[in-house]
């Protein structure tokens, strides 16, 4: 979602609204009270607040700052939003369990519409993972309580290292790993072929290394991309299934999916038998080099569906 989300504009609110307040003085301090809707929640064991209630004015600090040092998944709801009501527990559970792994933000989108407005909601419930400052997926409607769990899993196994924690916490040193330096060496170095044999010894070893699975795909496919010729975009054959796998995985490596996958869907409408099914398959591991939640990878999928049934 980075590149289509623009937080400046909430930036540049929040720092006006701080000027302001500094320019009338010090506001005079009322005592804590517990924020709607999750009064009591408990704070995790690593410190500081599970939930956390977030205005137009909070969210600089609240969200972008704190989204480098902990994962804020950030709730978009209303009052008079029934599905809000069903959701917002659902979160404020997982965040009360997390033990500090992310924060909870919530965001009346009736008092608050910068926010709302900034990451484009159409509907509500909408939830937003935000990152280093930078939202990096969303989902939008009630989900269950598992399938919440496991989306804001699957971000943490993918940006978990990036966080400093707490201010002032003290950072333990990374602990690397030699079989995966070693494969980014040969990478880095050029030699595509060892550094795909590498990361595959890594993911033999260990079935649940995300990013040593993921650069197998990658390279997989870079080496095979770029064993090509460009021509044959232009000059595959309608019915020639190796051709049109070929001229797909030219098309992708030069940026664009939706005809790489347009080709190969329109070849599974015309294919049969073995044809048809190393068109789907070839179909599927392209699927895998991008973020499930894609617009074009959704678009995809949906015509690849209509193309087999």
């Amino acid at each position: 979602m980075s590149g289509a989300v623009d937080l400046t504009a909430l930036k540049e609110r929040a720092d006006a609204q701080r000027a302001a307040s500094q320019s009338r003085g010090p506001a005079p301090q009322s005592p804590p009270s517990a924020a709607p809707g999750h009064a009591g929640q408990t704070p995790p064991a690593g410190g500081g607040p599970a939930v956390i209630d977030v205005t137009d004015a909070t969210f600089e600090t609240d969200v972008i700052e704190r989204s480098t040092r902990q994962l804020v998944v950030v709730d978009l709801w209303a009052t008079w939003c029934g599905p809000c009501k069903q959701l917002s527990p659902i979160l404020e559970s997982l965040a009360a369990q997390a033990n500090g792994a992310w924060v909870l933000a919530k965001v009346d989108v009736d008092a608050n519409p910068g926010i709302a407005q900034a990451f484009r909601a159409q509907s509500i419930p909408m939830v937003i993972a935000i990152a280093q400052g930078q939202p990096v997926t969303a989902f939008q409607g009630v989900q269950p309580a598992g399938q919440v769990a496991a989306w804001i899993d699957d971000i943490l196994a993918k940006v978990g290292h990036t966080f400093t924690g707490a201010p002032g916490e003290a950072v333990d040193e990374p602990v690397v790993d030699e079989r995966m330096a070693a494969a980014d060496d040969k990478m880095n170095a050029g030699d595509f072929a060892g550094a795909l044999e590498a990361y595959k010894a890594i993911v033999a070893e260990e079935p649940g290394n995300l990013e040593a699975a993921s650069l197998v795909r990658n390279l997989e496919f870079m080496i095979r991309a770029s064993a090509h010729d460009p021509s044959i975009v232009q000059t595959a054959a309608p019915g020639d299934v190796d051709a049109q796998l070929a001229a797909a995985d030219v098309l992708l490596a030069n940026q664009q999916p939706e005809a790489a996958f347009d080709r190969i869907i329109a070849l599974v409408k015309v294919a049969s038998g073995d044809d048809r099914t190393a068109a789907r398959t070839r179909l599927l591991e392209l699927f895998e080099l991008f973020d499930p939640a894609e617009p074009f990878v959704v678009t995809a999928r949906r015509k690849l569906a209509s193309a087999l049934f």
